[in-house]
């Protein structure tokens, strides 16, 4: 590919919204070392989101008049580097004066490709507008370039105009589409249909979904869009098996390679570094708890565990349904038990929130103010048992303590305790009463009472170092807890449990999420390694509680050396998903796109 020239569009360059710029970020390094200054990104410009990750440059001269042209026609394009590790080459297009062509630009698929977009809205019009003129920019750069050297890469439909453009065109540059995740398979699974039954029939009756059904959900143009593009790039990928079986009956086109997702492992802390920093994490997250759940009970947080669910609010698709029926089922049978560990079960799930709990920050800013006391009291205490022992006399606790201390200490504690149960969620919500989450604990009798050995923290917010709340960012979570469960009914591929692991924690994933299956491939689930893939394909939805209620009961007993033993397997597998080896398939799909080309 030395010789090769690699175009790689999405809308999320530059842009960042969901998992497809982690994909283009993490792999970028690797990429470059095959394609060097070869290689450009293509994204659309967002001003508040460039100026963060996006350093601009003069336009290079030698291709000046791309940039005259284009802005003749409305269109401004923006050179630089995409301020990532290798910082790549990037153009970001802004579109927003060159969206009063947007009705001529529909009107245009619809001739083209018999995409209807009639009842389309905004969030098919920005990228549809968008991908048309990053297609009309790559036109231009054939004249720079050579289009016989040039390889476009698009990511999902939101690019697929500029593949459609370039095709009717007839331009000759090598093709490329990805499709992370279809537009109808994430509508069916989330709308209750059984997706996984209507696409092993489907397949069985060598039949494809009709397009009519996406009408049903108001969602033809997008899926129409990514139907025209997987039949006429020059390859098609997907990023798991799963997804190619999908692709394969609603999208009527199997994939020409599959090129799973993977993480620059180099990057994250080694294990021993990862060791150290669960300590200091995992305190950092019970001082929370002792905030949190100290007010309304006595509670020890010593001995606890902590789990979490993380992801978008997509209560069926990403199994927080089955986490909180099987977090039921645990507490009950630890409760029976008599158990002596409670479990901490976050789940960091953003949600529509009308503010912090106010209670809830006052019980975490007494606690801070009374820690902070004992420790500015801790050298005075230290004096006083060492003058005690040099003075021949044994230290007596009636001595140890300033009286203003325990004054201040007292009025601390008496504003901290409260009556009644810890709230399950930091945050008070738009729509208390219909969510589903809370809704579900509270029918799995999880209200975090002082009786139930299982506690919930429902954190309805992106985790960060200023949120007001753990002070923590995502990664360091991650680090400090014991077991991430990531149950998911529809996961095209899942980073979630991959970073779960990379960071030397356990991760629970399902043989339904594309990185589940890849796993179950390559290690031997008898033994419950350290990434657990749970059996979700043509099981009952009792069944899948069951299982990961066992898991995690398995879980809670394992003794410390285990624990250990396991978070080190967890590294292992995850090392065999890092973009060093994942490359070649992308390597593949360019070349297998250059030999159509010849």
């Amino acid at each position: 590919m030395e010789d090769k020239m690699l175009f790689e569009l999405s809308y999320e360059v530059c842009n960042k919204i969901g998992g497809i710029y982690r994909v283009i970020e993490s792999k970028t390094p690797e990429i470059i070392k095959r394609f060097g200054r070869s290689y450009y990104a293509i994204g659309p410009y967002v001003p508040n989101k460039a100026a963060i990750w996006f350093r601009e440059l003069p336009f290079p001269d030698k291709s000046k008049w791309v940039y005259d042209e284009m802005k003749e026609k409305g269109i401004i394009i923006h050179y630089g580097k995409w301020l990532v590790k290798g910082n790549p080459n990037a153009f970001l297009v802004d579109y927003s004066r060159f969206m009063k062509q947007k009705d001529k630009i529909k009107a245009k698929l619809w001739e083209d490709y018999k995409i209807d977009s009639l009842t389309a809205d905004i969030w098919f019009d920005d990228p549809i507008v968008w991908a048309t003129a990053s297609g009309m920019l790559l036109e231009k750069l054939i004249s720079v370039f050579d289009s016989k050297k040039m390889i476009a890469h698009f990511h999902e439909w939101l690019s697929g105009a500029a593949l459609l453009y370039l095709k009717k065109k007839e331009l000759g540059i090598s093709t490329v589409f990805t499709t992370h995740a279809t537009v109808m398979g994430r509508i069916l699974a989330e709308s209750g249909e059984d997706l996984y039954k209507e696409v092993n029939e489907g397949l069985m009756r060598n039949e494809s979904m009709p397009d009519e059904k996406a009408k049903k959900y108001n969602a033809q143009a997008k899926h129409l869009t990514e139907k025209a593009c997987a039949h006429n790039a020059d390859v098609f990928t997907t990023v798991s098996e799963i997804t190619a079986r999908e692709a394969k009956y609603i999208l009527g086109k199997s994939p020409d390679v599959i090129t799973p997702n993977g993480l620059e492992i180099s990057t994250f802390p080694s294990v021993e570094e990862l060791i150290n920093k669960h300590r200091e994490y995992r305190e950092k997250i019970r001082d929370f708890l002792r905030g949190y759940f100290n007010p309304y009970y006595p509670i020890d947080v010593e001995k606890g565990l902590i789990f979490f669910i993380s992801g978008r609010y997509e209560f069926r698709n990403k199994g927080i349904d089955v986490f909180i029926d099987a977090l039921g089922k645990l507490n009950q049978k630890l409760r029976e038990m008599d158990a002596e560990k409670n479990v901490f079960a976050f789940l960091f799930i953003p949600a529509a929130v009308k503010s912090m709990d106010i209670e809830v920050l006052s019980n975490l800013s007494f606690f801070e103010d009374m820690k902070e006391m004992v420790v500015e009291e801790l050298p005075y205490i230290k004096r006083r048992i060492l003058d005690a022992l040099v003075k021949g006399k044994m230290p007596k606790t009636d001595n140890l303590f300033d009286v203003t201390f325990l004054r201040s200490i007292k009025q601390d504690y008496r504003a901290f305790r409260k009556e009644g149960k810890a709230p399950l969620s930091t945050h008070i919500l738009e729509n208390e009463k219909n969510d589903p989450i809370l809704n579900a604990c509270r029918k799995n009798g999880l209200d975090n009472g002082p009786e139930d050995k299982v506690k919930v923290v429902f954190y309805p917010i992106y985790v960060s170092k200023a949120d007001g709340m753990l002070g923590m960012d995502y990664n360091e979570v991650i680090i400090g807890s014991h077991l991430g469960v990531f149950p998911s009914y529809y996961e095209p591929w899942g980073y979630t449990p991959l970073e779960t692991a990379a960071q030397n924690a356990l991760a629970v994933t399902t043989d339904l999420a594309g990185f589940g299956a890849f796993v179950k491939k390559i290690s031997d689930q008898s033994k419950k390694p350290g990434i657990i893939v749970l059996k979700r394909d043509k099981k009952t939805y009792n069944e899948v509680v069951n299982e990961l209620y066992e898991t995690m009961l398995w879980f809670y007993f394992l003794e410390r050396d285990e624990r250990l033993q396991k978070k080190a397997e967890a590294r292992q597998l995850a090392e065999k998903c890092d973009w060093s080896i994942l490359i070649k398939n992308y390597l593949d799909a360019y070349q297998m796109a250059v030999e159509k080309k010849k």
